[in-house]
């Protein structure tokens, strides 16, 4: 059984190896030292905070195998963006073009640079080592976050977005960078995208702000745009099944695309309750999976998967012994769970290229 903790100090070389593993175009978990401690310092601060509303606050959240005390996971979430650092993104619109004359009315799409200083809540860092990648634990660490959400809605904004990972080749190089960005920046992707970590102002500074018609890129990059990297695919799936929907928003640099959801329709925060602990057993529990996290405090946070009982009392939970260990609970502990449902929902659909 694996379980999901707040990060901490210990775990940067863990996280250093998982950056590694991810390779180019994951930017919240960069592969460098100094920025995920200084990530890892910001994260342990905010989980000790007790915000009055959602101010920038970064919450990195850790999966550890508790058999080999091994990292193999991290999410996490921003409460909000925008302030100093921007976020920025390309909005797919359309222009239209009509002669009578000749009798033609074309719509031809394009892309629109967007800065947003007042955004909405983000999440992100998602990556699961591959070893891993089994028995709904990919579900799991994405669907966890939206149960820290539950448990604490006004820390974050009403609506929530996911940039998902776009489009690279096997040398880390995006097709949509190279025909855009490239030309202005005048640096690799993977350099862009490591910047884009330490201060996104570069971005404003060259960022070319007039519309860019989609039918004028290279074909190469017209088929990427909206398109999730292959990795990515799963995550995808599991956002639409929670409510997530495509935002007609791509992501600047490999235009992968951007997710939107209102909090509090998502299925997780929606449907999740809570309850107390009602009793724990040494044995197996019938019953669907769920996702489990306890109340004890937002820097002793632990969640994990399992079969409960719910019928024992109108708010009371039976857990198994193993699930109690992973999320320190005793009986008559505060819990939150949610059915750990299966995927319904196919990717969300892009018609943006003619």
């Amino acid at each position: 059984m694996v379980f999901i903790r707040p990060v901490t100090a210990a775990d940067v070389d863990p996280l250093l190896e998982l950056a590694g593993l991810a390779g180019v175009g994951l930017t919240t978990l960069p592969k460098d030292r100094d920025l995920l401690k200084k990530r890892i310092a910001r994260s342990a601060r905010d989980f000790e905070r007790t915000p009055e509303r959602p101010a920038g606050e970064s919450y990195l959240f850790v999966m550890e195998d508790p058999e080999t005390n091994k990292v193999v996971g991290a999410c996490g979430i921003v409460s909000k963006v925008g302030g100093f650092q921007p976020f920025y993104d390309y909005r797919i619109q359309t222009a239209l073009f009509e002669s009578k004359q000749i009798n033609v009315r074309k719509e031809v799409p394009m892309l629109t640079l967007h800065e947003e200083h007042d955004g909405p809540c983000e999440i992100g860092s998602l990556f699961l080592h591959p070893a891993w990648r089994k028995d709904g634990n990919g579900r799991l660490l994405q669907l966890v976050r939206f149960l820290f959400i539950a448990e604490h809605t006004d820390w974050f904004e009403d609506t929530v977005v996911s940039e998902i990972r776009g489009v690279t080749d096997s040398n880390g190089q995006s097709p949509f960078w190279d025909a855009i960005g490239r030309h202005f920046f005048g640096i690799d992707f993977a350099e862009a995208d490591r910047l884009s970590v330490v201060n996104k102002k570069f971005i404003a500074d060259l960022m070319p702000d007039h519309p860019i018609y989609i039918p004028l890129l290279p074909k190469g990059a017209q088929d990427v745009i909206g398109q999730p990297h292959p990795e990515s695919k799963p995550a995808v799936k599991n956002l639409t099944a929670e409510g997530f929907q495509y935002a007609n928003m791509v992501d600047i640099f490999d235009a992968g695309p951007v997710l939107s959801a209102k909090r509090d329709e998502i299925r997780t925060v929606r449907e999740s309750r809570k309850g107390t602990v009602a009793a724990i057993v040494r044995d197996g529990v019938e019953s669907s999976t769920h996702i489990l996290c306890n109340a004890h405090g937002d820097a002793n946070f632990r969640a994990c998967k399992g079969p409960i009982d719910t019928s024992a009392a109108a708010d009371g939970v039976t857990i198994n012994a193993s699930m109690a260990k992973a999320l320190k609970v005793t009986v008559g502990d505060p819990v939150r769970y949610v059915v750990m449902q299966a995927p319904g929902a196919s990717p969300p659909s892009r018609s943006v290229v003619p």
